[in-house]
């Protein structure tokens, strides 16, 4: 039997008009910030009427003892006050396509444009955020700021820090740096102390979380909970997705026998159910993209650990660890050269400037940061 065989160029071909995405994670830090004065992060709009600088005056509380009875005039105290500078930068992304290359598409690809740049936007905003919350304390303008690679991360990116920059920015925050699950882990040389973090004895565990709350209560200047709630103090960590592993294995028997579940039975039991976790008044959440940053960009942590354990950051934060200082909101763009009509294009654009919150006490000359608690942590990846 002759079969009539259907020829390439008759076969018909169809194409999902469906476009599928990359996942993008939303901005985990998002529920903690606002323009709120207690916000972990705080949002300042001050410069969307322009400007390139931004300035957030700091006062401390007065420690003074006073005085009774006796004679108060020239026993006043000064005000201790200082104002950290922040500066904005722009950010731009585009796509362009022609009619000739939309009217071959099958699938709109063209018509995705928008959310994937809102979404290149997110993915920018959080990761900056990262890097501000690990970079060096600086008074001085980024290195790139109003160049074609504009840089909006205020202060010295860890990575480029030098040893000696590194060492002052350890001795500086003596107080509000921890490695790994001892105090005694310090040491004035940054290097020696991430050494000191052991792969198997300073995982991020329920014992990693009291005593981070505990050198923070007890650093001066005092890092304020985020939050008080009938008397309750709150905090919150920021971890990577190896610390927050590590730490979900400490707490298992805690989230299996102690936390709630009443009501939607398996919507809320932790055993079936990720999420965020809470230990000793601190919230916990993970933030995957830590871990990422240690494998991409601060690389010098993956074997700065004792035998050359991988280090990871864990960012415990009270009130105003972090500042985002917008200048403008992302906004959408369109391109004006169209050639008649031929040429489509659409971007976006948007001005600011991301620091980690740090003070100069006075009278000296060291930076400090205000409301965070920096903690290594070995971190080994997935086998």
């Amino acid at each position: 039997m002759a079969v009539t065989a259907v020829q390439d160029n008759n076969k018909l071909v169809q194409y999902t008009k469906q476009i599928n995405r990359e996942y993008v994670r939303e901005n985990l830090f998002s529920p903690y910030m606002s323009a709120d004065l207690n916000a972990i992060i705080r949002l300042r709009m001050e410069l969307k009427n322009g400007g390139e600088q931004m300035n957030i005056p700091f006062v401390t509380r007065l420690n003074g003892k006073g005085r009774g009875t006796g004679t108060l005039v020239g026993n006043e105290e000064k005000i201790d006050n200082y104002g950290m500078r922040v500066w904005l930068d722009w950010a731009r992304h585009a796509v362009v396509t022609n009619k000739a290359e939309k009217h071959k598409d099958s699938a709109d690809i063209f018509g995705e444009a928008r959310p994937l740049l809102s979404d290149w936007g997110k993915e920018l905003q959080r990761d900056e955020l990262i890097e501000a919350l690990l970079a060096l304390p600086s008074e001085s303008s980024p290195t790139n700021l109003g160049t074609d690679d504009g840089d909006r991360v205020n202060g010295l990116r860890y990575e480029l820090a030098s040893a000696a920059q590194r060492n002052a920015w350890n001795a500086a925050n003596a107080d509000r740096v921890l490695y790994g699950n001892a105090v005694g882990n310090y040491n004035a040389t940054h290097a020696t102390a991430l050494a000191n973090v052991d792969g198997a004895s300073d995982k991020l565990g329920s014992t990693s979380i009291s005593l981070m709350k505990r050198v923070a209560k007890t650093a001066s200047p005092k890092i304020r909970p985020y939050k008080l709630t009938d008397g309750r103090e709150y905090f919150v960590a920021f971890a990577g997705s190896f610390t927050f592993r590590d730490l979900k294995i400490s707490l298992d028997g805690v989230n299996r026998d102690a936390r709630p579940r009443e009501g939607d039975g398996m919507e809320k039991n932790p055993i079936f159910q990720d999420g965020d976790l809470i230990h000793d008044g601190v919230i916990i959440r993970e933030v995957p993209e830590i871990s990422s940053m240690v494998s991409d960009r601060w690389t010098s942590l993956l074997t700065a650990g004792a035998a050359s354990a991988r280090v990871e950051p864990v960012f415990f934060c009270g009130q105003q660890a972090a500042v985002f200082a917008w200048g403008q909101m992302a906004k959408p763009t369109f391109r004006k050269e169209d050639d008649y009509g031929f040429v489509d294009g659409v971007g976006t654009e948007m001005a600011y400037g991301v620091s980690k919150m740090f003070k100069k006490p006075q009278g000296g000359t060291s930076l400090v940061q205000w409301g965070l608690l920096t903690g290594f942590f070995s971190g080994a990846a997935d086998a």
